[in-house]
């Protein structure tokens, strides 16, 4: 596993919506430059209002309320369940989106891939102690919902991740072990690998 990266929250540029109807602020992408070219990425976004969702046709995506009451999606006319902290809904990013707030603004954490480029897991993890796995993914990204979880890699331990940073590590696909430890930390856990 190479080394990693840290990425800080307050760090994150914002770019506008697809649709100009928002902002979001983006964590890390494979390559590609604007709202194109990416093979994987990650953001968040602030929602003041019900509306659209882009479209994002030839991706998958997979979407987590960070903050607030919550929401519900309308997918190609389907209504999803009331989807609210930490409940990761996932859906074709070419479909027809509507998103209605339950109780006022939100904000979420949005996985962007192409399942024709890379392969994807994510979980949501409550780390208490140190939970230890194995995993031989070209890409792991360790993105934190609270303060203090690390990654320890090796023997390497991370800097501790703040309230919305994100580790990122390549790894050129040998079986690696990690461990995370927190105190009772909310985390996702993103495995990627090229197809």
């Amino acid at each position: 596993m190479t080394p990693s990266r840290l990425l800080r929250a307050a760090d994150y540029p914002r770019m506008p919506w697809k649709n100009g109807a928002g902002s979001t602020l983006e964590i890390a992408r494979d390559a590609g430059d604007g709202l194109d070219g990416f093979g994987w990425r990650l953001s968040i976004a602030d929602v003041s209002e019900s509306g659209g969702f882009s479209a994002f046709t030839g991706y998958q995506r997979v979407i987590t309320v960070l903050e607030g009451a919550g929401m519900h999606l309308e997918v190609d006319g389907q209504r999803s369940r009331d989807l609210t902290a930490l409940d990761a809904f996932a859906f074709d990013g070419g479909s027809v989106v509507q998103c209605e707030l339950i109780d006022g603004p939100i904000r979420d954490f949005n996985l962007i891939y192409s399942p024709q480029r890379c392969a994807a897991r994510l979980q949501w993890l409550r780390v208490e102690g140190e939970v230890r796995f194995f995993s031989s993914a070209s890409t792991l990204l360790l993105f934190a919902a609270d303060d203090g979880v690390t990654l320890d890699l090796d023997g390497k331990r991370s800097d501790v991740l703040g309230r919305h940073d994100c580790l990122h590590l390549e790894n050129p696909g040998a079986l690696a072990q990690v461990t995370l430890n927190g105190n009772g930390s909310a985390c996702c856990l993103i495995e990627l690998t090229p197809r």
